[in-house]
């Protein structure tokens, strides 16, 4: 018995002790390589019921990941295979086998932004959205009751009702998720200028000042001149005069406007049309931000119920009409004053 153990048994014992340092060394080195990318992301879904199984022979078919069995073994050993979340992530360069499970263990998604721009319309935003490709697209763009609807909006068009702002997202996330954040974001800004308003605005209610902003926005050339054109509109709102702002008519000629207007787009009735019909169009003409809702909420208080742009963006005030007609000639004719 004694040689038995002598000359198999112990040899055995310590060639086993041998194969499992060498294994323990091989899985630490394993460990902390970094896994192999030939770009500095690498950007995976893992989706509803993958397994880490499923998740790491994916990565090892892809060419990132060595001995895919080794990670699953450590994640049973520590409990992460169970803690596997749904969503998107990234690799970046560095990462080791350890920190790809723990991020995909802990939910730590990776993210993207995009930016809605202030004064764009609804439907440059819409665009904007679904031509993102890590946006999952569910909304019908031609059927705006459909996105009303699922939105719970008391509203009747999407114009204007959406913040402009950058939003992070995660890969995946849908066009509507985007829209939803953006309509609860203009709400709640408008609600706040509504309730800091000047008691003495012409407005019936929030919808004519989010209207009012969305005019303000597009007629601002420079930051500084925005609460004086605000205040322009209001005082002339108070006097029944026509608006007679351009880009309501531009607004209302949808398609048709080429890069120009016309004496006869001027002319031509629209409902936003502001030189043949009194008072705000029924809708707002884009997205306004909210420096343009402060503005509408809290205009200038002055004497002026005209401006012409300066042609370097900002914007000369009139008190009357003799005043702003040489304005225009000084301005856009270019004759000079007389």
């Amino acid at each position: 018995m004694r040689k038995f153990l002598k000359y198999f048994v112990l040899p055995l014992f310590i060639l086993s002790l041998i194969a499992a340092s060498i294994a323990t060394y091989y899985a630490y080195n394993w460990s902390k390589t970094p896994v192999t990318l030939t770009d500095s992301v690498y950007d995976f879904h893992i989706k509803r019921g993958d397994t880490l199984r499923s998740v790491a022979g994916m990565l090892e078919k892809e060419g990132i990941l060595k001995h895919a069995d080794l990670l699953v073994l450590y994640g049973r050993y520590t409990a992460q295979d169970r803690k596997i979340k749904a969503g998107a992530y990234e690799i970046k360069t560095g990462d080791t086998p350890l920190d790809v499970l723990e991020r995909i263990a802990s939910g730590d998604m990776s993210q993207r932004r995009i930016a809605l721009i202030e004064g764009h319309t609804t439907k440059q935003f819409i665009e904007r959205i679904q031509a993102n490709p890590d946006i999952t697209v569910t909304l019908d763009a031609t059927k705006p009751e459909e996105l009303l609807a699922k939105l719970n909006s008391p509203y009747t068009a999407l114009e204007g009702i959406f913040y402009p702002d950058t939003y992070v997202f995660i890969p995946g996330d849908t066009d509507f998720d985007i829209l939803r954040r953006a309509y609860a974001q203009s709400q709640s800004h408008l609600q706040a200028a509504w309730d800091s308003r000047d008691p003495s605005l012409p407005y019936k209610n929030p919808y004519e000042l989010l209207i009012m902003a969305s005019i303000v926005e597009k007629e601002t050339g420079l930051a500084t001149d925005r609460d004086a054109i605000a205040g322009v509109f209001t005082n002339r709102l108070k006097a029944n005069m026509l608006l007679q702002t351009d880009p309501t008519v531009i607004y209302g000629m949808g398609d048709k406007y080429q890069g120009r207007i016309r004496k006869v787009d001027l002319q031509t009735d629209t409902p936003w049309n502001t030189y043949t019909r009194a008072g705000l169009p029924p809708t707002p003409i884009a997205n306004p931000g909210l420096a343009a809702l402060t503005a509408a909420s809290q205009p200038a208080q002055h004497g002026y119920y005209y401006f012409v742009s300066r042609g370097d963006g900002s914007s000369e005030f009139a008190e009357n009409l003799q005043q702003h007609n040489r304005n225009v000639r000084r301005f856009i004719l270019k004759k000079g004053t007389r």
